[in-house]
């Protein structure tokens, strides 16, 4: 890469901002003890640390993704440089042999031949029906029939070295600082981590970092030479389009969530604390927008969103603006219809909050509204909120790929896991059947969205008060019977 010049798209604005708000919240929370609490009953909860590892590395392969730039052209001496009109991100710089080697059509898992027989010409002048060899899967090999098997057995075992040294420098850093915090040795650090001693359970990350590192390592080292995940219609590595539909994914389940959060704040908390015209007039609001089919109001946005975008190309000079506006609007639509449900929660809580001793105090020693809303009702519902942003994570992600299948989603030119089951669908259909589409986009998807309820099974567990007391009174039953 010679030369690039950056290119900022809205999304990534967003999921930028987005980062800085998580880093500054955790920076927040750990100056303050009452807000450290909750998320160490999180570092202490093994499946949620388990779920929290693989959120990172879906979330590492997003970030590679959304740094987004514009190579530059090869050009004329003296003049300016010239920047194509493609738009890439580092992640398709990094996987630029599996971006550009595109085969002719279908190809199964490591195969070396095209799924289906055409017609070859020997050199001879003769014409035969046969698989044809893959342009770039297996072209190294000079006997695919003797050499496939070997060859994908000697480079999966270096990747599997290579991922497990990674792990084991890992693994020597975790135990450095567990020693380095308790003031005790390197070996006692090292059993104390898998007794589950630690106040972060380390054992399970290394446990859930090995399966990762150890699938992981093998496909690296194979993908450059294989088409691991086989190809499409068009010749694209799967394996290619599942990473990269990771991002789009990520952003549909953050960026969502991060449109929705006043809407419902907002009007929950002033419905529940306010009640009155104000809360019949909320509640009008909400029980209209859900009483209107959601994806019928998704359809309808999302085609005037793309009439927009066909009637103004001067202001998408390019395709992934193009993608990235329908992407970005499909998020404030998906936000603006999906909030209703977390206002609920809330006007119930603000409504039974008011009533509180503490806020009939404040309301006596007439201190102002907002300084009520903000100082007393709003930290004492942030674990509603946060429960629920996590737990629509993963609603978010499906709903996604629901919408893209019936064609109201994204852009159908971009990259998505709910584009690749749409592709699919018409290639379980032929015979032979082409599986590895579906199976792959099933199987990421299904790995975020498991790894993302586990995770937010532990946040709830270790911020729902009531969860709290009702364990903390059955240890002390427990206590009294023994």
């Amino acid at each position: 890469m010679t030369g690039f010049k950056p290119e900022i798209l809205y999304t990534d604005a967003l999921v930028f901002a987005l980062l800085f708000l998580v880093l500054a919240f955790a920076w927040f929370a750990h100056r303050h003890e009452h807000l450290r609490q909750p998320w160490r009953r999180v570092a202490a909860s093994r499946s949620g640390m388990a779920a929290a590892t693989v959120l990172a590395f879906y979330a590492a392969v997003g970030l590679l993704d959304t740094l987004h730039y514009r190579p530059q052209l090869p050009g004329e001496p003296g003049k300016p440089p010239v920047y194509s009109v493609e738009v890439l991100s580092l992640l398709d710089w990094i996987t630029e042999p599996l971006r550009t080697r595109k085969e002719k059509t279908y190809s199964a898992p490591f195969a070396t031949h095209l799924y289906a027989k055409e017609t070859i010409e020997l050199p001879d002048g003769r014409q035969v029906r046969d698989y044809p060899r893959l342009r770039y899967g297996g072209a190294h090999l000079a006997d695919p029939v003797r050499d496939r098997a070997a060859d994908i057995a000697a480079r999966a075992g270096k990747g599997l070295l290579a991922a497990a040294l990674l792990w084991l420098a890992v693994a020597g850093l975790i135990t450095a600082r567990v020693a380095r915090r308790r003031g005790a040795g390197l070996g006692d650090s090292w059993r104390a981590l898998w007794r589950g001693e630690t106040v972060v359970q380390w054992n399970a990350v290394l446990v859930t970092l090995a399966v990762i590192l150890a699938l992981a390592g093998p496909l690296a080292a194979l993908c450059t030479h294989y088409h691991v995940l086989g190809t499409d219609k068009v010749g694209q590595d799967v394996f290619y389009l599942s990473l990269k539909s990771i991002r789009t994914g990520l952003v549909i389940g953050t960026l969502t969530t991060l449109v929705m959060l006043p809407f419902a704040l907002l009007l929950g908390i002033m419905a529940g604390y306010f009640r009155g015209w104000v809360d019949d007039v909320i509640q009008y609001v909400y029980t209209t927008l859900s009483s209107i089919p959601g994806v019928l109001l998704i359809a309808a946005a999302v085609l005037m969103v793309h009439v927009y975008i066909e009637t103004r190309p001067e202001l998408f000079p390019t395709i992934t603006q193009r993608q990235d506006m329908r992407l970005l609007f499909l998020c404030l639509i998906l936000g603006i219809t999906s909030w209703t449900g977390l206002c609920r929660l809330l006007r119930g809580e603000a409504l039974k909050m008011r009533e509180l001793e503490f806020i009939q105090a404040a309301h006596a020693f007439g201190v102002p509204h907002l300084r009520i809303i903000t100082r007393h009702i709003v930290p004492n519902v942030m674990h509603i909120v946060l429960i629920a942003m996590v737990l629509d994570f993963s609603v978010l992600v499906l709903a996604e790929a629901v919408l893209s299948y019936i064609g109201v989603g994204v852009d159908p030119t971009m990259i998505s896991f709910g584009t690749m089951i749409n592709a699919a669908r018409l290639e379980m259909a032929r015979e032979p059947m082409v599986w590895w589409s579906l199976a792959s986009a099933f199987v990421f998807m299904f790995l975020l969205v498991l790894a993302a309820n586990l995770f937010a099974d532990a946040v709830r567990d270790a911020f729902d008060p009531r969860l709290r007391v009702r364990g903390g009174e059955g240890a002390a039953l427990a206590g009294g019977a023994a």
